[in-house]
């Protein structure tokens, strides 16, 4: 904090940085959420691989330390705009992490798949199908960005 231009600008920007966050988060909610018509085999993929990018996309926001829960709150987000009910959301997000995500520290790919597939599961009680293959220009386009 110096003058109070310069710190009403900082407080702009941080917040004009927020807000791109934000809108892109949202974005990504659109475009990774299953077709209202999914089998639940597909709604689990959906969910599964859903979970694995926006634990990653929040990785990626600049958290640091807070990261873990600030990924919390996104899956939460996504699930209600899924149509989910927010204690629900939280309650099946919270499960599936289930203390695994620690501060500071930057999980290995394989738990935040794990965590992914728990969430699927608690979800849809189905196993996200593994082959790809079929899903290929989906998972291309999910992996952008």
């Amino acid at each position: 904090m110096t003058t109070p231009d310069e710190t009403a600008e900082r407080a702009v920007s941080a917040l004009l940085e927020w807000q791109e966050w934000l809108e892109r988060t949202a974005r990504r909610f659109a475009e990774l959420a299953p077709p209202p018509d999914a089998s639940p085999e597909d709604r689990s993929w959906h969910l599964e691989r859903a979970c694995v990018r926006l634990v990653t996309h929040t990785l990626d926001s600049g958290a640091e330390g807070g990261w873990y829960g600030q990924a919390s709150i996104v899956l939460t987000w996504f699930l209600t705009s899924t149509g989910m009910d927010r204690a629900d959301a939280a309650r099946a997000v919270e499960n599936a992490i289930g203390g695994r995500f620690k501060s500071w520290v930057t999980p290995e790919q394989t738990l935040i798949e794990s965590v992914g597939e728990d969430l699927a599961v608690g979800l849809t009680g189905h196993a996200p199908y593994r082959d790809h293959r079929e899903r290929a220009a989906l998972e291309d386009f999910h992996d952008r960005a």
